[in-house]
């Protein structure tokens, strides 16, 4: 294995990645908005916007679902617990000696075990949470008759703030994270240029420079 800079990350995984971004961002702003925690704009306005940015979302999600499956892309998501507790030693104990991370990110594989984790809880569990919720609360008119007492309307009106709440710590936690190692520059770069460093085996390099040389960056 030798480090290479190879382009990781697609078109497609960065338009998807920051268009992800933008949205959570202006959810959670309308929703805040919506939920009384600041004054900012006509309470109308953040409905509407809370409302279009979420079935914007919930498309995108969708489309990005059949093309992780359709690509085959969804195998850098499969969890596993080798190097599991290194890793959480790591963020947990070592970050704070100064010791380099465990993990050595490779092309088939740069996503550490506790970030796969991370992401297999974010979209099995609280992104079906947000979008079940979410529509049950949008279409509660077509619904609304048959709960009487409202009832089922808190219900839902509360979990869906919780899973918001779930996922805005995710997006502070990682954030933090990437001011560990390198530095924010550094991790986030790749994520707008697409090239990151990684382990390469010999066959796959000499595969990227007879075949796609466009993805190796000398």
């Amino acid at each position: 294995m030798a480090e290479r800079f190879v382009k990781v990350y697609t078109r497609f995984n960065r338009i998807w990645h920051w268009s992800q971004v933008a949205s959570i961002f202006l959810l959670l702003f309308t929703g805040a908005r919506m939920m009384g925690m600041h004054q900012i704009g006509p309470f109308g306005l953040a409905v509407t916007v809370h409302t279009l940015v979420a079935l914007a979302l919930l498309l995108l999600w969708a489309f990005a679902t059949f093309w992780l499956f359709t690509t085959e892309a969804w195998k850098q998501f499969i969890p596993t617990q080798n190097g599991l507790r290194q890793v959480i030693r790591f963020y947990v104990w070592g970050v704070f000696r100064g010791e380099p991370h465990p993990y050595r990110k490779q092309y088939q594989r740069r996503h550490n075990p506790l970030q796969l984790l991370s992401y297999l809880a974010l979209k099995l569990v609280l992104f079906p949470a947000i979008w079940m919720t979410g529509l049950a609360y949008l279409t509660y008119g077509f619904w609304g008759h048959l709960d009487t007492s409202a009832v089922w309307l808190t219900v839902i009106a509360n979990l869906h703030t919780i899973a918001a709440f779930a996922i805005a710590s995710f997006v502070v936690v990682h954030v933090y994270l990437l001011t560990i190692g390198h530095g924010f520059r550094e991790h986030v770069r790749p994520m707008i240029t697409g090239f990151e460093k990684v382990d390469v085996s010999p066959e796959a390099e000499a595969y990227f420079a007879a075949e796609k040389p466009e993805r190796l960056k000398v």
